[in-house]
């Protein structure tokens, strides 16, 4: 089969939060606190084994589909899922993401790590990374306190 191909790369996030770093897992494990800033779909389950599935269409008007298993929670320290994407019914990436709650200061460094296996050309690494920059994004606007936000 021709036109078939795979690239490989890994992007990292760095940012920092002034809340704790329990405040800032609870943003990722609570599904009320999650959905402020992540699109929650069809399902969440925030366990180890547990899958997180949404479906949705992006502003180019293309269904995407979000498909992960978390691998690994340690409350307050880190999460670690794979995870599966489609455009439509085609596979366009499979991914295994680390985030790591660091205490720095008064705040928390989070520490986002991606690993990315992108097919066939229809997705790559520099998207990928760049909705994942505005979804964190919108994480922190959601963390800061009620008197700043406007």
């Amino acid at each position: 089969m021709s036109g078939r191909s795979v690239s490989h790369d890994t992007f990292i996030i760095d940012r920092y939060y002034d809340v704790t770093p329990s405040r800032v897992y609870t943003a990722w494990a609570d599904p009320d606190e999650k959905a402020l800033w992540f699109p929650i779909g069809e399902e969440f389950d925030f366990r180890v084994g547990g899958r997180e599935y949404s479906q949705g269409i992006a502003p180019d008007g293309h269904q995407y589909t979000y498909d992960a298993i978390y691998q690994e929670i340690v409350p307050s320290e880190r999460i670690i899922y794979s995870y599966a994407m489609d455009l439509g019914k085609t596979r366009i990436s499979v991914s295994v993401a680390s985030i790591e709650f660091k205490a720095k200061g008064s705040g928390t460094q989070l520490l986002l790590t991606e690993q990315g296996s992108f097919l066939d050309g229809l997705d790559n690494v520099s998207q990928r990374e760049h909705g994942t920059k505005i979804l964190l994004d919108k994480l922190g606007e959601t963390l800061l306190p009620a008197t700043s936000k406007k």
